[in-house]
């Protein structure tokens, strides 16, 4: 199991990642072929983050335990 600055690092790491997707897809035109595989690359990061964030966040309770 991984720690919790561990997460927080990669979550770190990924906005970077994410960052540099979104800098490189701004100059794009929406027709642009390269546009489409950034933006799938996006998504991914986007969901990858949203899990360690749940990770780090779980929820909690008696539903939960």
């Amino acid at each position: 199991m991984r720690t919790e600055n561990q997460i927080q690092s990669k979550i770190n790491e990924l906005t970077l990642q994410r960052r540099s997707l979104e800098s490189r897809l701004a100059p794009l035109s929406a027709d642009d072929p390269q546009r489409a595989a950034l933006d799938a690359q996006l998504t991914r990061l986007e969901d990858m983050m949203m899990m360690l964030e749940w990770v780090l966040n779980a929820p909690t309770g008696k539903y939960h335990a």
